[in-house]
């Protein structure tokens, strides 16, 4: 016989913590400016969907995949 892992729910009369929901992920228009930790300012030059943006940093042009913990909208 196998079992398949089923969520578990949380209730209300818990004591514990309810999980915490997925954050979710920023949206970007190509013109917005931005800033990661390691690439410095930049400028978005392409969205594909939710998925990655592309971004100018200057001297380098990157695709960031989500999630887009590092890069914030200026």
């Amino acid at each position: 016989m196998t079992r398949t892992a089923a969520t578990r729910r949380h209730m209300p009369t818990s004591p514990f913590k309810a999980p915490a929901a997925p954050p979710t992920p920023e949206s970007f228009a190509v013109g917005d400016m931005v800033t990661d930790d390691q690439y410095g300012l930049g400028r978005i030059t392409g969205v594909e969907g939710e998925t990655a943006v592309m971004v100018d940093f200057g001297a380098r042009q990157v695709r960031v995949t989500t999630p887009f913990s590092k890069l914030s909208k200026l």
